[in-house]
């Protein structure tokens, strides 16, 4: 599950919780800089108090001065680190559109979030993103037809199916999974030879194509344009899916509405 952001977390080479220097030197070796869809280039700072005005919000923070907010030895921040420096142009553009729906809000005079950022907010948190060259195989995703994709069709989702964990609260329950953890996904159908490139093939192509689909104001409008995805049934995530019993657990595993 960890897999996508193991060459950042490498890279840190710390034997102690790394520090801000430590992860703003991450930012700065990277070829290509980070900058945020406001212009600013990506900084590392410790949290600051509680903001009064819409600008120092921690996504306007971001958007205007790329000050990513982060707190000392704190797992959902330090993920959140890795996230962005694995999934750069898909947080830019996620950052983006908080952004948009901050200044939204800001001219409504609505006091309470929206559908949009509550489905923003829930990819960022928990997003998996889903990417196939077999497009049945996402429609099981859709149908909620978990047994026969993760157990029937085991062998098509090895072969023609890749899963990457994008949320850093997901990655924080990762950190000691449960029955019942759950992801919420983006399915992207891909060309027949990108499941099998390598590794930062695979990232570096699905990050172009979740931040087009991101950047999209017209999609994800609502947390429903989600797909529900039960984290622990795909192969090889735990031991106990490598029994065909597991996928009959229908707390876990849960049918659509209507089947």
């Amino acid at each position: 599950m960890f897999e996508p952001l193991r060459w950042a977390a490498a890279e840190l080479n710390a034997r102690d919780w790394p520090s801000l220097e430590d992860l703003q030197r991450l930012v700065a070796a990277r070829a290509e800089p980070i900058l945020t869809a406001g212009g600013a280039p990506l900084r590392f700072v410790a949290q600051g108090a509680r903001p009064r005005r819409m600008e120092d919000r921690y996504e306007a923070r971001i958007y205007l001065h790329g000050e990513v907010q982060v707190r000392d030895a704190n797992w959902h921040d330090l993920l959140n680190v890795l996230v962005w420096l694995t999934f750069p142009r898909a947080k830019v553009a996620l950052n983006a559109r908080h952004y948009l729906a901050l200044l939204a809000q800001e001219k409504s005079g609505v006091r309470d979030r929206g559908p949009v950022q509550d489905a923003l907010t829930l990819f960022d948190e928990g997003g998996v993103i889903v990417a196939a060259s077999d497009i049945e195989l996402l429609r099981h995703v859709e149908c909620f037809a978990w047994k026969r994709l993760f157990w029937r069709e085991r062998t098509r989702v090895t072969r023609a199916m890749r899963f990457f964990l994008f949320g850093h609260a997901l990655y924080e329950k990762a950190l000691a999974p449960f029955t019942g953890i759950t992801g919420r996904s983006i399915l992207i159908h891909v060309a027949a030879d990108l499941p099998a490139a390598p590794l930062p093939i695979q990232i570096e192509a699905l990050d172009r194509m979740v931040s087009a689909r991101l950047g999209d104001p017209g999609w994800l409008r609502s947390p429903s344009n989600l797909a529900p995805l039960p984290i622990l049934g795909v192969p090889g995530w735990c031991a106990e899916n490598e029994s065909a019993g597991y996928y009959d657990d229908a707390t876990y595993f849960r049918p659509g509405r209507g089947r």
